[in-house]
C-alpha cells in the first residue's frame, strides 16, 4: 500500500515570535500565524484529502481546523499525540539560542544546526536530553519510536493512492526530510510557517519527495 502525506507546519505562534524553544509547550496561533494558515487553505482547499491528522498541540489543530473547514471534503481532524514536536524538557520555553548554546558547548558546538552538521540531526535530542538537568528531555530512540506508532496509526485508516493531510512542526518536519530525504532533495533550512512537505509512504518506507514549499500566494 502507498500513500502520500501532506506535511504542513502550524502557523506562526507568540513562541515563534518570540524566538522561544516550543516543544510540547503551546502557544496561540498569532494574528500572522491565522493569516498564513487561512491562505495555505486557500491553496490545499482543492487536494482530495481522504484524512486529516495533527498533532495534538493548540497550534497544530487550529491551523488543520483553518484548512479543514475550507478543503472540499469538510473532514474532521483526527488528532495524534505521536506527531508532537521533540519534547525539550528544561529547555522548554526558553531562548533559543541560549538553549542550543547550552546544549551544545559541551561537544563544541553553539547552536541547533552547528550540532545537526558536525554530529547529525539525532544529536540535537540525545544532546538536549544530556543537558537538561533533570533528563526529561526527548532523547532521539524515544522521538522515533513515538513517531513510528503515529506512522503505524495512518496505516490503518489509508487506503492506497490517498493523500493524507498532517499539520505538525518545524523540527518534526525538518527531522523527517534529512531522515526520509530522496537522494536529489536540498534541504538547507527549517520549514517555514504554514509550508508544504510531501512525503510518500510505501509499504512502511516512507520519501520525502518536496520540502519546505510555500502555499502563501501574495
Amino acid at each position: 500500500m502507498a500513500y502520500q502525506i501532506y506535511l504542513v507546519r502550524h502557523g506562526k505562534t507568540w513562541y515563534n515570535e518570540y524566538e522561544k524553544m516550543q516543544g510540547w509547550s503551546d502557544t496561540p496561533l498569532t494574528t500572522d500565524g491565522v493569516a498564513v494558515a487561512q491562505k495555505a487553505a486557500e491553496s490545499l482547499k482543492s487536494v482530495d484529502f481522504a484524512a486529516a491528522m495533527t498533532s495534538d498541540m493548540k497550534r497544530a489543530v487550529d491551523t488543520t481546523r483553518i484548512i479543514t473547514r475550507r478543503n472540499k471534503n469538510d473532514l474532521v481532524p483526527q488528532e495524534l499525540s505521536e506527531f508532537r514536536e521533540q519534547f525539550y524538557g528544561y529547555f522548554e520555553g526558553r531562548s533559543i539560542d541560549e538553549s542550543w548554546f547550552a546544549i551544545g558547548k559541551p561537544h563544541q558546538a553553539r547552536t541547533f544546526t552547528d550540532i545537526v552538521k558536525k554530529y547529525g540531526f539525532d544529536a540535537t535530542m540525545d544532546f538536549a536530553k544530556e543537558a537538561d538537568p533533570l533528563h526529561d528531555a526527548e532523547s532521539a530512540e524515544e522521538y522515533w519510536s513515538r513517531i513510528e506508532r503515529g506512522f503505524k496509526k495512518i496505516d490503518r485508516i489509508a487506503h492506497d493512492g490517498d493523500k493524507i493531510l498532517l499539520v505538525t512542526h518545524s523540527i518534526t518536519i525538518l527531522g523527517f526530510a534529512i531522515r526520509y530525504k530522496t537522494a536529489n532533495l536540498k534541504v538547507d533550512d527549517i520549514p517555514a510557517n504554514a509550508s508544504l512537505t510531501i512525503m510518500e509512504r510505501d509499504n512502511g518506507i516512507n520519501k520525502v519527495t518536496k520540502y519546505n514549499q510555500s502555499l502563501i500566494n501574495d
